[in-house]
């Protein structure tokens, strides 16, 4: 059997400021071709799976490219439509073929392209026509789009967040695609419009307790696979919002019937689920009244990883209005303070100033005394599923009693060595400030005494219900109370609409 794989990835925020354009992904991790026999990062974990577990079945692997851009907004036209366009070629050049695995996210939108996995699907099952299954594997914060739907055969998503499972359901998704290339299932794909936009923290419960019931649901009666998307809200797109995604064996009614049920609860426990944020002082107060630290505040509106520009310095500000010590800030993506770090050298003191570049998402800069405690020409911190996370050359300053991590390469907050890899100590401190919204949490939760969420301002801004959503047709909670009620004549109902 002849298997062809491919990564290509990124996360679209439709309201960052930052463009994303060719050297996004045509960085050091870019690859034409061999990405599954490098290290393992986050964009070619499932390149490593397929291509492991395709060598152990004795099948032919014939590998495309694994392009990856850190989240930012609209990727150039002209730069998806080249990406793209190395996919097809290998593809064309390795005909025929007997199954497609595609690693992409499921929110990647192009100028012009509101759904840049839907159209590369398309294009996909067009050069190998209807009898080859294509299966793909996505994040769960994916858009989910009927074009998706009508050019794959299986599609798999994450069920974790943060995404400890990349690897899993790369070997779920690839389980599944021999199994169908060898015509021992017929895959069917039915979904469930939840009408939400929210965010689902999938270590805390209820939601705990419902990834648990999807996995129960897998391997039996017909079902083949359960993912619930949790979509990405700072899109504007037409089919941004939740979904659930019910893969079955050749019976499409039960497909439905599962993502109707699983649809159902996931609205009944929506409040219950619903995230809660704090101000940048009620989060402060509550640290300082903790008895014992490190208390985490995740500065979840500058996340890098949800393509803010992650140099905002409103909690970094107030820290050092309130004279606030023994706390930790990173990472701040700042490559002109990361350079004058580096051109003082360690040791040094110097007037610096910090964040606030990148326009209203980042706030104002904040100009500080620091003194440079260490420097890395290519600093790294541990990634997603065990991949491996780079910031490039990086500094460690201090001011006034708080650490603060500066990089070069933007990206959010993973793992404790994103501070400790500098040799910055965290079990000594009060409090510790991460540029993440979730992804944080596997790192973070054995180390944190508490952890509070903060809504500061940014990119990402978390009340759902204010997004400028221009694009999407159908009211969604929390924006409506009930977005499924209707009129007498079956529509949405006109007090539901804005």
């Amino acid at each position: 059997m002849k298997i062809f794989i491919a990564t290509l990835e990124t996360e679209t925020n439709t309201f960052s400021p930052i463009p994303t354009g060719r050297a996004a992904f045509m960085g050091e991790t870019f690859s034409r071709t061999g990405a599954s026999r490098k290290p393992r990062t986050a964009g070619n974990i499932p390149l490593v799976v397929w291509r492991e577990a395709a060598e152990a079945d004795g099948h032919a692997i014939v590998e495309s490219i694994c392009a990856v851009a850190e989240p930012a907004g609209p990727t150039l036209r002209g730069v998806y439509e080249e990406l793209r366009g190395m996919i097809l070629s290998d593809l064309q050049a390795a005909m025929p073929v007997d199954l497609v695995l595609l690693n992409m996210h499921g929110a990647m939108v192009a100028d012009g392209y509101d759904d840049c996995e839907g159209d590369t699907l398309a294009h996909v099952r067009a050069l190998v026509g209807p009898s080859v299954p294509i299966g793909v594997e996505l994040d769960l914060h994916c858009h989910l789009t009927e074009a998706m739907r009508a050019n794959a055969d299986i599609i798999i998503a994450y069920k974790e967040y943060p995404h400890t499972d990349i690897g899993d359901r790369a070997a779920e998704l690839y389980t599944l695609g021999v199994r169908a290339a060898l015509g021992e299932i017929r895959p069917v794909i039915a979904y469930r419009e939840c009408r939400m936009i929210s965010v689902w923290r999938t270590p805390n419960e209820p939601m705990r307790g419902f990834v648990a019931r999807m996995k129960a649901a897998e391997g039996h009666d017909g079902i083949l696979s359960v993912s619930f998307g949790h979509g990405f809200p700072w899109a504007d797109v037409a089919e941004v919002g939740a979904k659930m995604v019910v893969v079955a064996d050749g019976d499409p009614a039960r497909a439905q019937a599962l993502a109707d049920q699983l649809g159902g609860e996931i609205w009944a426990q929506r409040e219950a689920d619903a995230p809660h944020h704090d101000t940048i002082d009620a989060a402060i107060d509550a640290a300082l009244a903790a008895p014992t630290g490190p208390v985490v505040l995740a500065d979840v509106a500058d996340n890098a990883g949800g393509g803010a520009p992650s140099d905002n310095t409103a909690i970094l500000r107030r820290l050092v209005e309130r004279g606030v010590r023994d706390a930790a800030v990173g990472c701040f993506w700042d490559p002109q303070a990361v350079a004058f770090c580096l051109e003082a050298g360690e040791g040094a003191s110097f007037d610096l100033r910090i964040g606030g570049k990148c326009g209203t998402a980042s706030d104002a800069p904040i100009d500080l005394r620091v003194t440079v405690r260490a420097l890395a020409p290519a600093h790294v911190q541990t990634g997603l599923s065990g991949g491996v996370g780079e910031f490039g050359p990086s500094a460690w300053v201090s001011a006034e009693g708080i650490d603060i991590v500066l990089v070069s390469l933007r990206g959010q907050v993973f793992h404790p060595d994103a501070f400790t890899g500098l040799g910055c100590t965290l079990a000594d401190k009060r409090i510790v400030v991460v540029k993440s919204s979730q992804h944080f949490h596997a790192g973070f939760a054995p180390i944190a005494s508490a952890i509070r969420y903060v809504s500061a301002g940014g990119a990402l801004l978390p009340e759902f219900a204010e997004l400028k959503l221009t694009k999407r047709t159908t009211p969604y909670w929390p924006r409506v109370a009930d977005p499924f009620a209707t009129n007498e004549r079956g529509q949405p109902a006109a007090a539901v609409l804005d």
